[in-house]
């Protein structure tokens, strides 16, 4: 009996071992979504010597995003959990304390955290959700911005039921321009306004009025008696999207002071150290669909103000003071988020890192998040391994790594290797970025797949960042390729605007141009080609099959199909009627039809699937029901993959994002092509 116990044992301790070695070299899975972890919102201490980051992932029970607050001290030491759940953490200028918003009984409250010993409490008792927390410099008030709702008269006042009767709910009547917002569905009336609290908590107090919206962080003054916001305070301020301007407003009586005023969006006011200089972000409105945002400063009360990034051709997604003497700003270049610094005198952008993401789980899209205090940012650090960590870096020094939230797992997987290539387009010659993603034990002499994915926007861009899906598709063996073709950011407001009054267009030539280089370059099996998008990618995927047959079959994911429909349907249609297209569908029906893939639809011999939220407010899903439905009367294979309670962000529930990739692999398997084998080996 012993021997046998020793020799099961001795077994068991083998297979153990096995098991341990082949988990080590597995490729990336599904369930291995719900084990990402990444940081996210990082915040400086004032005297740069510690931050507060948030510690995201998704929790496997609620399939829900999850956050934790933890803090580091900005040379790596002393990690440690803050909060066991909460966002939006902000320092008071002492270093002394935290506030931050975190739900507890049913209710989003400002919590505040005291460092010396260790308290932690709600300062409010709020019947909305908080945000935009800013601290004033001395330490004893904290502004932030609420949703207000607003009472309406019912059109029609209704008889009184009788006693026990079961009438139906009262109807909802709806007058306003912008009625329902994707990811929040229908809306209550209501605005956002401007409060303050005190630090030691107590009733807030509401500093802004009116049937408008402010928004963004405020700035306080420096004498802690005013706070500078944007809004727009014209009549018709839904009807002008990108509209808005500085104001500020006096703590003690809400007296407001216009700072700015123009045609274009003024917005996120930041102060200099010693308050005697303001700087925003913003734009003239020439009705571009894509428009530069430049960096500005001026006095304090916005005069004198000057473009410190006029000449620079990269739009400025966020920016911070260094001291009084310059700004730390953020925008992407090529593929990649930088973090620069330029002068408060102005002259050239310097470059301090480039390495800037992995905030967006899910596909590789740019964009990150910084914070700067004592001539030091803290910074979320993507690299096409890993979602975001954190970084901090100097103007003058090296950029460290704190942290390595995702190592234990994605260290031990075998991921698809990101490779860059630059393409020439067929349409024109110019130079189109692309990232190749070979799968895990990738073999050159043999033939694998090739699946084309296309980002959305189209004013958005693509980089060489971690994402899950990405990866989940190289897992089973598909070569993916993904691209910026002209529209994408990043590139220069020209290239931008290629797509102008011509989207899609010859953006098409510049995804068939990076296909065609993929597989020159050898080891793709050009019977099995596959396409797939979402949102602008979806409707390019559309677009793709009614022009060419070359793909075995094709994904087009929360598309638009008809653009005179998406026009009079999204939630935006105020910004894309406008801004899009010259001229609304009634005065200019043949440009809005040309543009559509639904025109092209009697062309489409390949098998397209389309995917769609059924809560999506920004491509409804009549989008893609047209499309299908369109393909069904021509007897053209397809299918419908309808996601419940998805917004247009399906991803904001992981299992979604992996129900997507893995019905989309569902359908190309469907359709592949068997006389070649190229499965790459996942063992």
């Amino acid at each position: 009996m012993q021997r046998f116990a020793l020799a099961f044992l001795t077994l068991a301790g083998t297979s153990l071992l096995v098991s341990a070695a082949r988990a080590e070299t597995r490729v990336f899975e599904p369930m291995d979504v719900f084990a990402l972890e990444w940081v996210d919102s990082p915040q400086i201490s004032p005297d740069g010597q510690r931050i507060v980051y948030a510690r995201t992932g998704f929790d496997v029970m609620k399939d829900r995003k999850r956050s934790s607050l933890w803090m580091i001290d900005a040379d790596g030491r002393q990690h440690r959990p803050l909060a066991a759940s909460g966002s939006g953490a902000a320092w008071s200028a002492d270093g002394r304390r935290i506030a931050y918003v975190a739900s507890a009984d049913g209710s989003t409250q400002i919590r505040m955290h005291w460092l010396d010993g260790g308290q932690d409490a709600s300062i409010t008792r709020l019947t909305g959700s908080p945000g935009n927390l800013s601290w004033s410099p001395d330490g004893q008030w904290l502004a932030f911005t609420l949703r207000v709702p607003a009472d309406e008269a019912p059109l029609a006042s209704m008889p009184k039921a009788p006693k026990g009767a079961e009438w139906a709910a009262p109807v909802k009547v709806i007058d306003r321009v912008i009625y329902r917002i994707d990811g929040g569905g229908y809306v209550d009336p209501g605005y956002t306004h401007v409060f303050v609290v005190a630090a030691d908590g107590g009733a807030a107090r509401q500093i802004t009025s009116g049937k408008h919206n402010f928004n963004g962080r405020p700035a306080w003054s420096a004498d802690g008696k005013s706070v500078i916001v944007a809004a727009n305070l014209d009549a018709d301020w839904e009807y002008q999207p990108t509209e808005s301007d500085l104001y500020r407003f006096a703590i003690s009586d809400g007296a407001m002071t216009r700072l700015t005023e123009r045609k274009g969006p003024d917005r996120s006011p930041m102060l200099s150290a010693d308050g005697r200089q303001l700087a925003w972000l913003g734009y003239d409105d020439m009705r571009h669909p894509y428009q530069t945002t430049r960096l500005y400063v001026g006095n304090a009360d916005a005069g004198n103000a000057r473009a410190l990034t006029d000449g620079f051709d990269y739009s400025i997604d966020a920016a911070a003071w260094d001291g009084n003497r310059g700004l730390w700003l953020q925008f992407d270049d090529h593929g990649r988020t930088v973090l620069g610094w330029v002068s408060a005198a102005g002259g050239k952008v310097e470059r301090i890192v480039e390495d800037l993401g992995g905030i967006e789980i899910g596909r590789p899209y740019t964009g990150g998040d910084f914070s700067a205090a004592a001539g030091k940012v803290a910074y979320t650090r993507g690299t096409s391994a890993a979602p975001s960590n954190l970084g901090v870096v100097a103007r003058n020094g090296k950029a460290r790594v704190l942290t390595d939230l995702g190592g234990n797992l994605l260290e031990h997987r075998k991921l698809g290797k990101v490779e860059e290539i630059t393409v020439k387009s067929s349409a024109d010659g110019r130079a189109i970025q692309a990232w190749i993603v070979t799968p895990p034990g990738f073999d050159k002499a043999k033939k694998y797949p090739l699946l084309l994915e296309i980002h959305g926007g189209p004013f958005a861009a693509y980089g060489p960042g971690f994402a899950p899906e990405i990866q989940l598709y190289a897992a089973q063996g598909y070569v993916v390729v993904y691209a910026n073709p002209r529209g994408s950011t990043g590139y220069g407001s020209e290239f931008a605007n290629l797509i102008e009054n011509a989207y899609p267009g010859q953006d098409y030539d510049d995804l068939m141009s990076v296909v065609d280089a993929t597989i020159a370059r050898g080891s793709i099996d050009t019977d099995n080609l596959f396409v797939t998008g979402g949102s602008g990618g979806g409707c390019l995927t559309a677009w793709i099959v009614g022009h060419t047959d070359r793909f075995r079959a094709a994904v087009s994911a929360k598309p638009v199909i008809n653009w005179a429909s998406f026009v009079l349907t999204a939630d935006m249609y105020p910004y894309f009627s406008q801004y899009w297209f010259d001229g609304m569908p009634w005065e200019n029906p043949e440009n809005y039809a040309k543009r559509s893939p639904l025109h092209y639809v009697d062309k489409v011999t390949t098998p397209t699937m389309m995917l769609v939220g059924d809560d999506d407010h920004r491509t409804p899903a009549s989008e893609a029901e047209q499309f299908y439905q369109a393909l069904k009367l021509r007897k053209i294979d397809t299918a419908m993959v309808r996601i419940p309670g998805a917004s247009h962000e399906i991803n904001a529930r992981p299992s979604n994002m992996i129900a997507q990739v893995l019905n989309s692999i569902a359908w190309f398997e469907k359709h592949r092509a068997r006389a070649t084998t190229g499965k790459a080996d996942a063992d």
